[in-house]
């Protein structure tokens, strides 16, 4: 007996016919079938979670070639081959030519460093933080830079009715902070000009420094001083004094405050507050392993 070639294709249509039959009782009970949206969406996330996977998984073998990485994933190896080298476009993974092993890449590396950064800084600051605090009378803030903001990880509140209030992982306007500033201060005017001189300075009160020269003449006087001082220039009747905090390579990646009512911090508390701060500052870069800026 001759074999039915032509079996199969009846099955796939049977099936499909059959896919269809469904997708129409699902619509009239009122349950219409999937939108393309919702599909691509769908999609999407299968490719996230399957690009995570391998991630995870060359992370833990330290160097693991296509084939073994698509047996443990359980994919296909040209799934993992698209993967793979579109993670690599990213900067997550690398490619050796000649083993064909694939390993962590540098922007991979770079994530989990801040990652441990953050955790490391907002531990060993505590002290600091509290210190402050109890010695000002004021929120004492911790802050570091990103992408041309301030994002605050930790504090140590005042006990009093009145007073400043940073919640972890609020974002802030790197021109308006006094953190933000102490750490632009560290920099030189040319690359304050390229991460600030395309961008449009937000106005928050009549103090803000909203513009490039007025911001550049505030970092002469901060450099000079040692500390920077936020007057009321984020939001009126509220100041803040701050210092940067460096790492190993003396750059300075945070700052630490203390903010509080501008009644209760005048210019004569802010004078006196502000080595203050600043030898807090000092005292957690070395804490921390980091080398502080010379002038």
């Amino acid at each position: 007996m001759k074999p039915n070639h032509g079996a199969p294709k009846c099955v796939a249509r049977l099936q499909s016919e059959v896919s269809v039959m469904a997708e129409n009782r699902e619509k009239a009970r009122g349950r219409p079938g999937r939108k393309p949206a919702e599909n691509a969406a769908a999609s999407s996330v299968q490719v996230l979670d399957r690009s995570l996977k391998l991630l995870e998984l060359v992370a833990e073998a330290d160097g693991a070639v296509l084939t073994d990485l698509a047996d443990q994933a359980d994919m296909a190896p040209s799934t993992v081959h698209r993967l793979l080298t579109s993670l690599a476009q990213h900067g997550m993974v690398a490619h050796d030519g000649e083993t064909g092993a694939w390993t962590i890449g540098v922007k991979a590396f770079e994530i989990g460093t801040a990652y441990l950064r953050f955790r490391k800084l907002g531990t060993i600051s505590r002290p600091f933080l509290k210190q402050l605090m109890e010695v000002s009378g004021e929120t004492a803030n911790i802050a570091i830079e990103e992408d041309g903001d301030v994002v605050f990880i930790s504090q140590a509140e005042s006990h009093a009715p009145m007073r400043a209030f940073f919640r972890p992982g609020r974002r802030g306007p790197i021109h308006a902070s006094g953190i933000g500033k102490a750490i632009l201060s560290t920099w030189a005017d040319s690359q304050i000009e390229v991460l600030l001189g395309g961008r449009s300075l937000q106005h928050f009160t009549d103090k803000t420094r909203d513009t490039l020269p007025m911001l550049l003449i505030d970092m002469a006087e901060i450099r000079s001083r040692g500390w920077s001082i936020d007057d009321e220039e984020h939001t009126l009747g509220m100041r803040c004094v701050a210092a940067p905090i460096f790492n190993e390579y003396g750059e300075a990646i945070a700052g630490i405050s203390i903010s509080g009512p501008a009644v209760r911090l005048p210019d004569e508390k802010v004078a006196a507050l502000g080595p203050i701060v600043r030898a807090a500052a000092e005292e957690l870069t070395k804490v921390m392993g980091g080398r502080l800026k010379r002038s």
